[in-house]
This record gives structure tokens, C-alpha cells and sequence, in this order.
């Protein structure tokens, strides 16, 4: 059993690959909605915890989050999957960890 090889095939975490390319993101998203229906996803949200602010939340009120967001390079791999409140959901957009963790930092800074 012979394999074949794609010449000059780039990996997608490749410095200047381009991240966001429509049939990429189409295809994880498809893969996040599928694992939406699945019993890891199901114990994932049971806690009802935000992985970003620790807050409890009912599970319907949780939304999947990509941590590397998909148009950074992130995947639809269950370890870049979290649950998220809304409101952290729509903050954090397309931040990486490291922009997250500054952006809330600079949150905290203000209200001092």
C-alpha cells in the first residue's frame, strides 16, 4: 500500500499561510456544529461554567468558543473547543489568548 504525496502542499500552521480561506473555515465550522451534538460536548457545558469568567451560567446560555479563533489558524479539535458565555464570546471575537488576556487586563487597569 503505496501513500501519495502533495507536492508543495502547505500546513496550515505554517508562517504565512493564509488562515483565512473560505473552504478551511467552512470545513471546521462544520466540524465544531458536529461535535455541538456530541456526548463530550454534552459533559463539557454540564458544569454551566464561562471558561473565560468562571461564571455559572444555565448550559443553553453557552456558546462554543474557539480558543485560537478560526481565522488566526485555530481548529475545531476538542482542545481548542471551551464553553463561553455570550458576552465573553462576543468580546473575545478573533483574540488570540495572549490578546484576550491583555484586553482583560487593560479592563481591570481602567477600573482602578
Amino acid at each position: 500500500m503505496s501513500r501519495k504525496r502533495v507536492k508543495n502542499k502547505q500546513n496550515i500552521h505554517e508562517p504565512g499561510y493564509f488562515h483565512d480561506d473560505t473552504i478551511f473555515i467552512a470545513r471546521e465550522k462544520k466540524k465544531a456544529r458536529d461535535l455541538r451534538h456530541t456526548a463530550w460536548w454534552r459533559k463539557k457545558i454540564s458544569p454551566g461554567k464561562c471558561h473565560y469568567c468562571g461564571r455559572q451560567f444555565n448550559i443553553t446560555d453557552l456558546t462554543m468558543d474557539h480558543v485560537i479563533p478560526l481565522a488566526r489558524g485555530g481548529t475545531s479539535e476538542r482542545i481548542n473547543l471551551v464553553p463561553a458565555c455570550r458576552e465573553c464570546n462576543a468580546q473575545k471575537k478573533y483574540l488570540l489568548p495572549v490578546e484576550w488576556e491583555e484586553y482583560l487586563n487593560s479592563i481591570k487597569n481602567s477600573d482602578q
